[in-house]
């Protein structure tokens, strides 16, 4: 009763696509790597904004009172 075949695969896959449609499928696939590219773009500019903000030095005189 170990893994499956890829007989059992093809029929789980034939049974998604009978139920689903194959536009829908697209349309989901294409959502889910834009919903990705989106979370790597927000993650780029995260780190960037972080580093940049760690850099900065202000210059000026400290005065004691």
């Amino acid at each position: 009763m170990g893994s499956f075949s890829i007989w059992h695969w093809l029929i789980v896959l034939l049974v998604v696509v009978l139920i689903f449609g194959t536009k829908k499928l697209r349309n989901m696939g294409s959502d889910l790597g834009g919903a990705v590219k989106g979370f790597k773009e927000g993650m780029k500019d995260g780190e960037g904004a972080g580093k940049s903000q760690d850099s900065r030095t202000i210059e000026g005189e400290a005065k004691e009172k």
